[in-house]
């Protein structure tokens, strides 16, 4: 199968770089600057990520670019192009000010073969501190803006391995025209068959199954989320009554959560066994206030919860998990140390003696998706934002008990259930955004209606439990609890913004907290972004 290489040098846009091309249905493979795959026949083009780093940094990341220049075409991304440059014999320098931002085109050279189709005076991504101010022999300058001389420039050598080179970020959504170039350069400079589809996915992985497994017995453990739920749906279609589904209810899940994601899942023809562990997550977390303690309780009770009912399945041999791409290059930098730990990455428990099976590991989460779609899943399942493993337990500040979690999960689904029944009309680069992660929606005359929730990334209630505040109902003081609504834009959860909801919504639904939710009297709005903020508050 073709793939093209991204080389990682510490970009935050890196797995974004990967999404795009993944969207002109071509796979690709996310590997460490310093590991290139040299034998490998399927590598049909190579890309430079950006970087946290100058070019002129003793410990700026370096590669042996002969690898394959002259080889395969490459191209290189802001920092990349520096290095193309830098290491070629042009020169980078330091600017007075960091070009960030919007910056246009001036001048494109659309005889050549990444800009084909673009227009002039086109917007583009700046974000770097150093510029080229010279380039190397043997390259031409294709593009300039008013302020970058050398926004884009490739080798004069007119063969199939060629260089080109961009200051700029395509791969952003501010960059009007950056899907095009990227689809110049996998699909006309590199010849990209365009086979990697979300059907052909479906196909080679369900036969891929078959001949893993055997006939052996799989556990895979629910969530409810998109990522399990589309890995158990696709090993059913492989393996069918082979498959044992386990669903552990810690009791801190959404409202009524259990008992309707049970029910998606009999329809769905999954052979499911639900488990109600409240009692015991409620027992051991009584008294702890800890962000940090709270999620090693919850993991540590879940294992032990999952671990019991797996024991009971004798004759199994595997365990499957919903394990996706990005987990598994969040897990690891780009020097191989941890940056955090992953709830899918990091092994199995000795005791339990299966081996793993990920069928999902090479996707994005735009990706499982589509997948999902394509199986035929229900549109709810599929387009569920993402939810924290522990569930409302770090949405509730200070100790949790059975009647905090109630009145979380009442104001949640006031929230929630408003999210998906407001309707809002978007067009041009919003409604990109929205289209590119895979939201089904259609264009109407420039323009696209969808809901709130399926324009933001992730939302959710948090409550303030160690705080009251005082409030008037009936001619009556009350002393009881905020409540903080949470909602933000994202394409990946790296960094995110806070959505900017409507007035008349907001106000809508916080009255209606207020007035149906029994211990709430006050709705704040957090207009937090990510960094510095995280996306949940513990």
């Amino acid at each position: 199968m073709q793939k093209i290489i991204i080389l990682d040098f510490g970009s935050q846009t890196t797995q974004l770089i990967g999404r795009r091309i993944r969207e002109l249905d071509t796979f690709c493979e996310i590997m460490p600057y310093n590991k290139f795959p040299k034998d490998d026949p399927s590598v049909i083009g190579v890309i430079l990520s950006g970087s946290p780093f100058s070019v002129h940094d003793s410990d700026a990341f370096q590669v042996d670019l002969s690898q394959f220049v002259g080889r395969i075409p490459v191209l290189g991304i802001c920092y990349g192009s520096q290095y193309i440059a830098h290491t070629g014999g042009g020169k980078v320098e330091k600017t007075a000010a960091h070009e960030y931002g919007r910056a246009h085109l001036k001048t494109v050279d659309t005889n050549n073969a990444l800009f084909c189709g673009f227009e002039q005076n086109s917007q583009v991504w700046m974000s770097h501190g150093d510029t080229i101010t010279a380039i190397p022999e043997g390259y031409e300058c294709i593009a300039s803006t008013e302020d970058v001389k050398y926004a884009a420039f490739a080798s004069t050598a007119k063969d199939a391995a060629g260089v080109w080179a961009v200051q700029f970020h395509p791969e952003v959504f501010h960059s009007i025209q950056g899907s095009l170039l990227l689809k110049n350069f996998v699909v006309d400079i590199c010849g990209s068959k365009q086979d990697w589809s979300a059907a052909s996915f479906v196909d080679t992985t369900v036969e891929e199954l078959r001949q893993q497994i055997g006939s052996d017995r799989v556990i895979l453990g629910l969530s409810g989320g998109v990522d399990s739920s589309v890995a158990a749906v696709l090993l059913n279609r492989a393996i069918g009554s082979q498959l044992t589904c386990i669903f552990v209810d810690h009791g801190m899940l959404r409202k009524d959560e259990f008992t309707q994601v049970m029910d998606d899942y009999k329809v769905l023809g999954l052979n499911v066994i639900g488990v109600d562990a409240s009692e015991k997550f409620f027992s051991d977390l009584a008294g702890v206030t800890d962000p940090e303690q709270k999620r090693k309780i919850i993991g540590r009770d879940f294992v032990e919860v999952f671990n019991a009912e797996a024991k009971k399945i004798t004759d199994a041999k595997w365990l499957a998990q919903g394990t996706i791409y990005p987990d598994r290059i969040e897990s690891l930098n780009i020097t191989g140390k941890v940056i955090k730990s992953h709830h899918n990455v990091g092994g199995l428990p000795k005791e339990m003696n299966l081996q793993l099976c990920e069928p999902l590991r090479w996707l994005f989460k735009d990706e499982v998706r589509r997948v999902g779609r394509q199986l035929g899943m229900p549109e709810h399942l599929i387009t569920r934002h993402p939810f924290p493993g522990p569930g409302l337990a770090v949405r509730i500040l200070g100790d949790i008990t059975p009647e905090k979690v109630r009145i979380l999960q009442d104001a949640d689904d006031i929230y929630i259930r408003g999210l998906r029944d407001y309707k809002v009309k978007l067009s041009g680069e919003e409604a990109r955004r929205v289209l590119a992660a895979g939201v089904p929606a259609e264009m109407n005359d420039g323009e696209m209606e969808v809901s709130l929730y399926d324009q933001i990334w992730q939302a959710g209630a948090i409550l303030l439990s160690t705080v009251r505040s005082v409030g008037v109902m009936g001619d009556e003081r009350t002393y009881e609890h905020p409540v903080a609504l949470r909602a933000v834009t994202s394409t990946d959860a790296m960094t995110a913004d806070w959505a900017h909801l409507p007035y008349d919504f907001m106000a809508r639904v916080s009255s209606e907290i207020i007035n149906k939710v029994k211990g709430v009297n006050r709705v704040c709005y957090d207009i937090s972004s990510k960094p510095p903020s995280t996306i949940e508050w513990e």
